[in-house]
């Protein structure tokens, strides 16, 4: 877990702070699209590195690996994208969580997951409930992104799109 957490948060926080430090961007909020290629290249290959190492290791679920293959796509569809336009990294995200939960549903029959909270005790969610959250929750964030006036709607809804091709080709190409 700590592993998964260096490589996908820890680093590519790092990496930008780094280029925040050194002049290459003005904000941490990368706020400009050309800001993004960088960052987006850098956490691309984090992500690759994670999905090759999880994709390998064959105690840990293929549908975890296919849900880091998604995301890793995505991060370079979003960087291709952000060549000639800005693009909603929240909506990339939140539309591949989305279309990610589905497809554990409805391919790998999960009813639930058991979330270990620690101290805090563990817990069985339903897969349904985890639908409904992160359909909400990705509704929520591209009306923020709206209103906040961060993105325009082309740009919310081609993340969107990323996000959910990047997870169907991810579970095309390894769900066999």
């Amino acid at each position: 877990m700590i592993y998964v957490v260096m490589l996908t948060v820890v680093m590519p926080g790092i990496t930008v702070l780094l280029m925040r430090a050194m002049g290459f961007v003005n904000s941490i909020h990368l706020k400009e699209r050309t800001e993004r290629i960088i960052p987006l290249i850098i956490t691309g290959g984090f992500y690759l590195w994670l999905f090759i190492n999880i994709y390998q290791n064959t105690t840990i679920p293929l549908v975890f690996s296919i849900f880091v293959l998604g995301s890793t796509i995505g991060l370079f569809l979003t960087f291709f994208f952000s060549l000639f336009t800005k693009v909603s990294l929240h909506t990339t995200g939140v539309g591949g969580l989305f279309v990610g939960i589905l497809l554990i549903k409805y391919n790998f029959s999960y009813e639930s997951f058991l979330v270990n909270l620690g101290s805090l005790g563990s817990y069985n969610v339903s897969t349904d409930v985890l639908i409904f959250l992160s359909l909400f929750i990705a509704g929520l964030v591209g009306t923020t992104r709206l209103i906040l006036k961060a993105h325009s709607l082309n740009e919310v809804f081609i993340g969107y799109l990323i996000g959910i091709v990047s997870q169907l080709v991810a579970f095309s190409f390894l769900f066999n």
